[in-house]
C-alpha cells in the first residue's frame, strides 16, 4: 500500500454521530402497549414509530461491538447520542425518558472518558422543563453537548418552547447536533421505502431552512450548530433559496442577509458515502465547517471514511476534519 495514502497519514479520528440505545430505555421501550415501542416479530425486536417500523439493531446495544467497529475503523472517539424515538413522543413521561438516556450517556463517557463523550436529548413540553433537564445534562460528567431532532412531534426546532434552546447554548457555548426524525414526510415517502434515504435528509434540510428563514441564525450568529450528511439537501439549493429570497422577495421578511451567509456559519458532518458531497460542502463552507461522522451503526464507519479519504485534501486539512476541528468544537 502506498505509504502517503491518507489511511496511513491519519492519526486519529473523532467522530460526531454515533448512536446507542440504552438498556433500561429499551425494556421500557418493549413494556410499552402502544406505540413509540418495540415488539418482536419472528425473533427480531421492531421499533415502531407513529407507523414507521425498523429494526432494532444487535449493535445499537452492544457496546463491546461498537468498540471494536471503532477500533477496526480507526476511530479514537466518539460522539454517543440516542436515536429516535425522542422524549417529545412520550408525552407526561418526556421528562423521564429524557433523563434516563442522558445517564446513560454519561455513565458510557465517565466509564470509558478516552473513547466516549454525550450529546443530550431534551424534553420539550415547557421551556422551564427543557432548561431544567439542559442544566442537569451539562452537569453530568463527560455531556459536550446537545442532540436536537429536525422535528419535535410535527414541530419544528424555530418554533417554542425550542426555539428558547438556542439563546442558552449561544450563551453557554453549548454545541447543538441538529439529527433527523421520523420524518414529517414520512406518509409520502412510504413507498420503496425512502424514509430514511430522502425523508430524514429532507427533515433536516426543511428545520435547518426554517431556521434560517426565522431569523434564528441571525439571531444568534454564534450558535455552533451542526447540521449532519452534510448538510442534507439544503447547501445545493442554497443558491435557489437565495434567489426567491432577495429577487421574489419570498419568505425574506424575518432576516436581513442573503441565506447562504446563515448556512456558512453552519458546521456539517461527512456522513454521505460519497466523496463529492464531501467536496461540495469543503468548497461552500471551507474545511473548518467539517468534522468526521459515521452513523454506527446504521453504516458501517468504513464506508464514510472511504468517502472522506477519496476527496483531494492535504494532510493538515485531513486530520483537521477527521479529528482537530471536532476537538475545538466540542471542547475535547
Amino acid at each position: 500500500m502506498n505509504p502517503d495514502h491518507p489511511k496511513n497519514t491519519v492519526r486519529e479520528r473523532i467522530d460526531i454521530q454515533s448512536h446507542i440505545l440504552s438498556p433500561d430505555f429499551l425494556e421500557y421501550l418493549e413494556a410499552r402497549k402502544d406505540p413509540p415501542h418495540v415488539i418482536k416479530k419472528d425473533g427480531v425486536r421492531m421499533l415502531i414509530v407513529n407507523g414507521w417500523v425498523r429494526p432494532v439493531l444487535p449493535k445499537m446495544i452492544d457496546l463491546s461491538v461498537k468498540l471494536a467497529d471503532m477500533d477496526r475503523a480507526g476511530i479514537t472517539m466518539a460522539a454517543l447520542s440516542m436515536s429516535d424515538p425522542g422524549p417529545e413522543l412520550f408525552g407526561p413521561e418526556a421528562a423521564m425518558v429524557a433523563r434516563m438516556n442522558n445517564e446513560h450517556l454519561s455513565s458510557l463517557a465517565e466509564a470509558h472518558p478516552k473513547r466516549f463523550f454525550g450529546l443530550a436529548s431534551l424534553p420539550f413540553g415547557s421551556k422551564d422543563e427543557m432548561l431544567k433537564e439542559m442544566d442537569h445534562a451539562l452537569s453530568r460528567p463527560g455531556i459536550k453537548g446537545i442532540l436536537l431532532f429536525s422535528n419535535i412531534n410535527g414541530k419544528f426546532p424555530d418554533e417554542e418552547p425550542m426555539r428558547s434552546l438556542f439563546a442558552e447554548a449561544e450563551r453557554r457555548g453549548i454545541p447543538v447536533l441538529l439529527h433527523p426524525a421520523r420524518p414529517v414526510t414520512y406518509e409520502l415517502l412510504k413507498d420503496y421505502d425512502m424514509a430514511a434515504s430522502l425523508g430524514m435528509m429532507f427533515d433536516t434540510s426543511i428545520a435547518l431552512c426554517r431556521m434560517i428563514l426565522s431569523g434564528v441564525l441571525e439571531e444568534h450568529p454564534n450558535l455552533k450548530l451542526v447540521c449532519p450528511h452534510v448538510g442534507g439537501v439544503l447547501p445545493y439549493l442554497i443558491g435557489r433559496l437565495d434567489y426567491q429570497v432577495l429577487a421574489l422577495k419570498r419568505g425574506g421578511d424575518r432576516i436581513k442577509h442573503a441565506p447562504h451567509e446563515s448556512l456558512k456559519r453552519v458546521w456539517f458532518d461527512t456522513v454521505t458515502g460519497i466523496g463529492l458531497g464531501i467536496q461540495y460542502a469543503k468548497d461552500f463552507a471551507g474545511v473548518d465547517k467539517l468534522m468526521f461522522g459515521s452513523d454506527h451503526p446504521w453504516i458501517d464507519p468504513q464506508y464514510n471514511i472511504d468517502a472522506l479519504d477519496s476527496v483531494a485534501l492535504t494532510e493538515a486539512e485531513r486530520q483537521r476534519i477527521y479529528s482537530g476541528n471536532a476537538k475545538e468544537f466540542f471542547g475535547l
